[in-house]
């Protein structure tokens, strides 16, 4: 975007942090914010389980949570920006130099004309915009499934997802380095599917890239298991096992 554009929207409509809404001079995240916001540990960040590599800056969960179900369900698009720029970041930082070409989990076009945008897609351009250039739709959403949100299990959530995802253009695939964009990885269902299809069309690799992703329950479970220990109550629940 032309700066003296951007700098007159900016006039009008500041940009805010997406999590505390504080008024910001440029779009991304305010220094409170960014140091108290639920960061995965680095050794985390990138997870690879089978055919599947993912990173995420973040855990899914309290002001993060409450970001992407606005992005995704509230009409809170503006907020793929400062996302975009923490994708971009952590992108940089894990996969540089390791794609090409940039691309998007879709929503279904029944789900496009629901919500008005295609959050996934906001996000990949938010990203690119970091870097010159722009995404290309490699996938396309034939199948309106129920949504994985709905489901519980990994095998339930795999089988809604399977068969859904069609490529756009197997020229575009073929050979290609990619980086694929979501905005929650979960149980890595929908991005598998994706993976699987892309991969039989002929990419090269495929990397993923999420703003954040869901604790698995041992997560919570060794936060509920600190918190008791230091309350001092160990004793009494052990006895109660």
């Amino acid at each position: 975007m032309n700066h003296f554009f951007e700098s007159i929207i900016n006039l009008f409509f500041p940009p805010k942090c997406p999590f505390c809404g504080k008024v910001l001079d440029a779009v991304g995240v305010c220094s409170k914010c960014e140091k108290d916001l639920p960061w995965l540990p680095e050794e985390q960040v990138v997870m690879t389980d089978k055919d599947l590599t993912c990173a995420a800056p973040l855990w899914y969960e309290g002001a993060v949570r409450e970001a992407l179900l606005r992005l995704k369900f509230r009409g809170g698009s503006a907020l793929a920006e400062p996302f975009g720029e923490l994708l971009a970041r952590c992108a940089a930082e894990r996969f540089g130099g390791e794609f090409d070409t940039v691309t998007w989990v879709p929503v279904s076009q029944k789900r496009l004309e629901a919500r008005g945008y295609d959050q996934s897609r906001l996000l990949a351009e938010a990203v690119c915009r970091h870097w010159d250039t722009r995404p290309v739709q490699l996938l396309n959403k034939v199948q309106d499934n129920p949504a994985q949100s709905g489901l519980q299990g990994e095998a339930a959530r795999r089988a809604n997802v399977l068969g859904v995802y069609d490529p756009a253009d197997p020229e575009l695939i073929r050979d290609r380095r990619i980086l694929l964009i979501d905005d929650i990885h979960t149980t890595g269902a929908t991005l598998s599917e994706c993976v699987r299809v892309l991969r039989d069309n002929g990419a090269a690799s495929i990397l993923c890239l999420t703003a954040a992703r869901t604790p698995k329950r041992e997560k919570k479970g060794k936060k509920f298991i600190d918190s008791v220990l230091q309350s001092g109550k160990s004793t009494r629940i052990i006895e109660n096992v």
